[in-house]
């Protein structure tokens, strides 16, 4: 079979640019790559998840590749040297050939077991995402809404070329889907639960701000957490050591063990994002002193001060035994606290989770972009989508009824 890396996109000959596959995001300039996100669009979140660094620490530490079935093959778009002026990156996005569906939060099981029940294959896919990170961000990067439709028609071209099965764009921003369904693609909503920050000076202010049952429930949580005596620790990126990530990830790998699960991601990653973005990084550590301030439980955030609206993103937790209620008081209060402290507007505690809307976080619905190339397959998973999307409205009016907010007026709406 062919890969990307083989083929010339028929509308790449049409075009003024240079269309490049690449098998690493290293054979890209990092300069080039971030250029496109920094500093054009500081209102768009999750930018950090598709930096340069963050890409290519998955590639170093063999989190993503051919045998993890995570074959990097990330479109980028040129435009063509002159005589003084060297090629410059104007276009591209994160882009994977995957053999399953792990690791992407957003579920086609369904879909892949229909194409096989048709004797067609559903793997390997085209997929445009940051891997393992169901954090919404920019995905087609370019210069002009032209480069974005470029993108598209160039991924779409691939996608038939090859005779994959299908492509499809996790969890972009609002502003990148018009483009989508300009071109023909289902969306699909998900939702997630975010906080915002409404100017607290104080975690009691946060409380103050729900009604009093869920005010009286996270006391009560957080004396029982406090009943393990354990005392917390907050580390940056730049103050974290090789034995801090080796205490971190004993807690972050031992959480996937005992449900049977390798993790996903190894120790190799998160110390290097340590060094490559460390102020974005923050690990809160819950340390036993009965057992020499051993660390028992740890949190890992990325956080972005860069944004408009400086934004925390929960996205590992592990413990080392059982402590009941610990994650509630290290995952959502500590990180709260912390978000609090340091002026953060947003904190995204990660997919799914009706959990969280109890202790203030609020219903967000997100999209992912999905286009078959089998016409009468798209058609289908176009009306599934359709369907479940006016499902999807039904449970948000039955979240809005549920508001854990003081105030009682909430409307919740399909992205």
């Amino acid at each position: 079979m062919q890969t990307p890396s083989d083929i010339t996109p028929t509308g790449a000959a049409a075009s003024p640019y240079e269309i490049k596959w690449l098998n690493t995001i290293s054979d890209c300039p990092a300069t080039s790559w971030n250029a496109l996100l920094h500093p054009k669009h500081t209102d768009m979140g999750g930018q950090v998840f598709a930096r340069h660094e963050f890409l290519a620490a998955l590639e170093t530490a063999g989190c993503v590749s051919r045998q993890t079935g995570w074959q990097p093959r990330h479109l980028t778009v040129w435009e063509p040297a002159t005589e003084n002026q060297a090629a410059r990156l104007v276009a591209a996005c994160p882009l994977y050939l995957k053999t399953h569906s792990y690791g992407e939060f957003v579920f086609d099981w369904s879909w892949a077991e229909a194409y096989q029940r048709h004797s067609l294959a559903y793997y390997p896919k085209l997929l445009c995402a940051v891997p393992f990170t169901p954090v919404r961000g920019p995905r087609l990067l370019a210069e002009t809404p032209a480069l974005q439709a470029l993108l598209i028609s160039t991924l779409q071209t691939a996608v038939r070329e090859l005779g994959l099965s299908s492509l499809h764009l996790l969890f972009p921003p609002n502003a990148q889907t018009s483009p989508l369904s300009e071109a023909g693609w289902a969306l699909r909503t998900s939702v997630q639960f975010h906080w915002q920050n409404q100017g607290f000076a104080h975690f009691e202010d946060y409380l103050q701000g729900l009604t009093q049952k869920k005010r009286k429930n996270i006391r009560q949580e957080r004396r029982y957490a406090a009943q393990h005596g354990l005392q917390y620790q907050h580390l940056s990126g730049a103050e974290m050591r090789e034995q801090d990530w080796a205490d971190f990830y004993a807690c972050y790998a031992h959480t996937y063990h005992v449900r049977g699960n390798p993790p996903y991601l190894n120790q190799a990653f998160f110390t290097l994002l340590g060094q490559h973005l460390p102020e974005h990084v923050q690990v809160i550590f819950a340390t036993d002193p009965q057992q020499s301030q051993r660390r028992v439980a740890a949190v890992f955030l990325m956080v972005d001060h860069t944004l408009d609206t400086p934004t925390a993103y929960g996205r590992y937790w592990g413990a080392l035994g059982d402590y009941p209620y610990l994650h509630f008081e290290l995952a959502y209060y500590q990180s709260i606290e912390y978000c609090i402290r340091h002026g953060i507007q947003r904190f995204e505690g990660g997919a799914q989770g009706e959990h969280k809307m109890a202790r203030g976080f609020m219903p967000e619905p997100l999209l992912s972009g999905h286009w078959m190339a089998h016409p009468g397959f798209h058609e289908a998973v176009a009306d599934f989508v359709a369907a479940e999307t006016k499902g999807m409205q039904h449970y948000l009016d039955e979240l809005a009824e549920h508001s854990p907010l003081n105030h009682s007026s909430l409307t919740l709406r399909v992205a």
